[in-house]
């Protein structure tokens, strides 16, 4: 997936308004005018589209994770990746949505994709580990589309 993808997939799942991305990117200390953002949003096939860099998708995924679960003085602050991989948005959503590594296939259960908490778990190792798995696509949209049907549930309607 791309990062623009995540970028529209989050902004959906929150509903978040071009400000509030705004916002969300200044929590990591980077500024990022609402005119990029806005770019990034468009679809791939429109003229004013531009792909979001790795490090910016890093940023907002860390100001996400301060917007979600807060800043700590304690803590230090994430590191910024300068190459993103879909393990790391899974790493860095499973974070900023608070969830443990057990909460993954409940959430991928949401629309119908079962994996193993073995394989879950293999995602989550460090890349040098001898159990370590690449996150597919696949697992990565349903990841999302699962986190959306939690975080949007639809309204029900009167009887």
């Amino acid at each position: 997936m791309t990062n623009n993808d995540i970028l529209r997939s989050v902004r959906y799942m929150l509903n978040l308004s071009d400000a509030k991305m705004v916002e969300i990117f200044a929590l990591a200390e980077c500024d990022v005018p609402q005119a990029d953002i806005q770019a990034w949003l468009k679809k791939d096939d429109d003229a004013a589209f531009r792909p979001c860099p790795d490090v910016l998708m890093g940023y907002f995924l860390n100001g996400l994770i301060f917007y979600r679960r807060g800043k700590s003085e304690d803590a230090p602050a994430p590191s910024i990746e300068r190459k993103m991989t879909n393990n790391i948005f899974m790493r860095k959503l499973r974070i900023a949505f608070d969830l443990k590594t057990t909460d993954i296939p409940d959430v991928l259960k949401r629309v119908n994709f079962t994996v193993s908490q073995a394989e879950i778990g293999a995602i989550f190792r460090k890349p040098d580990h001898k159990n370590y798995r690449e996150c597919g696509d696949q697992i990565l949209r349903n990841f999302l589309k699962g986190l959306a049907m939690i975080q949007r549930p639809k309204s029900e309607k009167p009887a």
